[in-house]
């Protein structure tokens, strides 16, 4: 009874405890007490002082419950808002570079994905990124153009490694031109570091390989880069195997950039294993089919006039329907395992080795603390054929005419440069 007694004589008399030591107010304590005076018996059993009482316990009830509920709510929509568990370490390559398990691609935020998105939201979305343990960011300076580096210039400011990338220059008609030259390479490079108000970019790709020029001249120009600390480690982005072999032979290749993923396996042939076999570590661009598997053929409705997505082959309407088949069946082996259709692709592609980093784009927070899930998701040998199996379904191109891929990335012979 004394706490409850205590209670009311405190706040009928207006106390307050001194806040110095435990010593000073456990005297207080006993002071207040002993001079406060005591109700009677007689007093304590009227009907006045039980109502009191009453009213005060189910006020303090009231109370109890209303900060409990406030609690709960709070509780809920940091749950919704939050990733459920920080994202590891791997390394990247051999060349001595780690980065997180899994990555953010950044272009859907300012480019190409319809009009760019709300800059506070973006900003929101990395620092969420980086404080669930994501770290690896990748941008370009073809993304906006320009925009997309300058919006993360912005943002970052906690240690993450910066992946950006050079090669594809937006003319004034709206069509892409590939500029792998040495001049090109280094005026790139400072717009970039300027963008992205960094001293030094950690990962640097060829976006495009220029096929007017031997590779080895254009990772040559890099190489110099490298030794002025302008740039820690360098990639390439869909080169095929020879070109591959060839800049690694120039400077190490620390990774290359392809789209891999459940409808896009042809990389599985050739450059998965020489990058392998060169110690080149694998960076997994478009692993949710630009969205595909988020939401299958609906995603089609909500796309704006001026999403670049409309024009690919893949997702016009004579590929669309068969293409619908393979959403369909991702989304019921999903449901088998207790998670969600982007979770299963993400999943599969982290299933490949501990040498591949995926980098699903995203402009949602919820999106984002889903695909950190896929890491949660654990796949049998027998649940990876079977998911394997759908890639002989996919219907259509992965890009139409205006961008070339590994395919055609093959260069000329170094014999045949003239720097003049």
């Amino acid at each position: 009874m004394i706490p409850l007694i205590f209670f009311v004589i405190a706040s009928d008399l207006n106390i307050r405890a001194p806040s110095s030591s435990s010593l000073d107010r456990g005297i207080f304590l006993h002071l207040s007490i002993t001079a406060a005076k005591q109700p009677t018996p007689e007093q304590r059993n009227s009907g006045a002082f039980k109502g009191k009482r009453k009213t005060m316990e189910l006020t303090k009830s009231k109370n109890t419950f209303k900060k409990k509920k406030k609690k709960d709510n709070i509780k809920n929509k940091l749950s919704r808002g939050k990733a459920m568990s920080k994202v590891g370490r791997m390394k990247l390559g051999s060349q001595g570079m780690e980065v997180s398990l899994q990555g953010l691609g950044c272009m859907s935020m300012s480019a190409f994905y319809g009009p760019p998105k709300p800059e506070s939201d973006m900003i929101a979305l990395i620092h969420h990124a980086i404080q669930s343990g994501i770290t690896f960011l990748d941008t370009s300076d073809v993304y906006g153009p320009h925009t997309n580096e300058l919006l993360l210039g912005k943002g970052v400011r906690e240690k993450v490694e910066l992946a950006t990338k050079f090669g594809i220059k937006a003319g004034d008609d709206e069509k892409f031109e590939i500029c792998g030259d040495p001049a090109y390479v280094r005026e790139a490079c400072e717009g970039s570091l300027k963008r992205l108000d960094i001293d030094s970019i950690d990962l640097y790709y060829q976006h495009r390989i220029d096929t007017r020029l031997p590779i080895e001249v254009t990772i040559g120009e890099l190489k110099k880069l490298v030794e002025e600390g302008k740039i820690k480690y360098i990639g390439l982005s869909e080169a095929s195997a020879a070109t591959i072999r060839r800049a690694h032979a120039v400077h190490p290749i620390t990774a290359v950039q392809l789209e891999w993923s459940l409808w896009s396996r042809d990389v599985e042939e050739e450059v998965v294993p020489t990058c392998r076999e060169l110690g080149i570590g694998i960076v997994a661009y478009s692993p949710l089919g630009r969205g595909f598997f988020s939401s299958g053929p609906k995603l089609l409705e909500s796309l704006s006039q001026d999403d670049y997505r409309k024009d690919m082959p893949r997702f016009q309407p004579e590929n669309l329907q068969q293409n619908q088949t393979i959403f369909d069946k991702v989304n019921e082996l999903a449901a088998k395992k207790g998670c969600t259709p982007p979770q299963l692709a993400l999943a599969w592609l982290h299933h490949q080795g501990n040498d591949v980093c995926p980098i699903p784009g995203t402009t949602k927070i919820e999106n984002l603390n889903q695909n950190i899930g896929a890491l949660s998701v654990k796949l049998t040998p027998e649940e990876m054929a079977e998911i394997e199996s759908l890639a002989d379904a996919v219907r259509g191109d992965r890009y139409g005419d205006d961008l070339s891929t590994w395919k055609d990335s093959d260069t000329p012979p170094l014999s045949s440069w003239n720097a003049a």
